[in-house]
């Protein structure tokens, strides 16, 4: 019956995971247009007073800016964690879990593309970065939200101890043939006399 049901989430998840991802890349792709098309390289513009601002950057480096001189090392990694991902993806049954992996994987594709595709070339291209928080040091873009989101979400369920299956880890059950306690007398063979005295040598 427990196999006949993860059978029938297979499908259900994989569409979640599918569904996140391309959700997660169209928004990235879609902000990062709007950045391009609409602000001036390095043009700052308040959007929550000074909470929280855009200013269009160009990234060569990994997330929030990390790393400049090794775009190509990134962009190998990038395609490599997506090959991993999607191969990974058949052994998902959870859709907390199918969160978890579209949001890396639409995350590691939004930068990806950027990589691939933009300016200076294919491989080496620069990022789109955007979003700023003067509290922190970095810009970053929606796919370093998105993976920043599954990282989050997979630490509160490895601390929770749910699996890739959306089970938790239970304790193994207690025997009922229990160990007998010290000094507890031992039980009587089938048959024998309760009151018959012990044979001695």
């Amino acid at each position: 019956m427990a196999d006949s049901r993860t059978q029938k989430a297979r499908p259900r998840v994989l569409i979640v995971l599918a569904v996140v991802a391309a959700a997660a890349i169209a928004i990235d792709q879609f902000t990062k247009f709007l950045v391009v098309s609409n602000l001036e390289l390095g043009e700052v513009v308040p959007v929550v007073g000074d909470l929280i601002q855009f200013r269009f950057v160009k990234n060569s480096g990994a997330a929030f800016s990390i790393g400049n001189a090794y775009t190509w090392i990134f962009s190998i990694l990038a395609a490599a964690v997506t090959v991993v991902i999607i191969w990974f993806a058949r052994r998902i049954r959870s859709l907390a879990w199918a969160w978890v992996f579209g949001l890396l994987l639409g995350g590691t594709i939004g930068n990806l593309i950027d990589r691939l595709f933009r300016e200076p070339g294919f491989g080496v291209g620069h990022v789109i970065d955007f979003l700023t928080i003067p509290l922190l040091p970095a810009i970053f873009n929606v796919a370093d939200v998105c993976i920043s989101g599954a990282m989050v979400l997979f630490l509160i369920l490895t601390l929770r101890g749910v699996g890739l299956d959306g089970t938790r880890g239970e304790k193994p059950a207690v025997s009922s043939e229990a160990e007998p306690e010290a000094g507890a007398e031992p039980e009587a063979a089938p048959g024998a006399d309760p009151l018959a005295e012990p044979e001695k040598s």
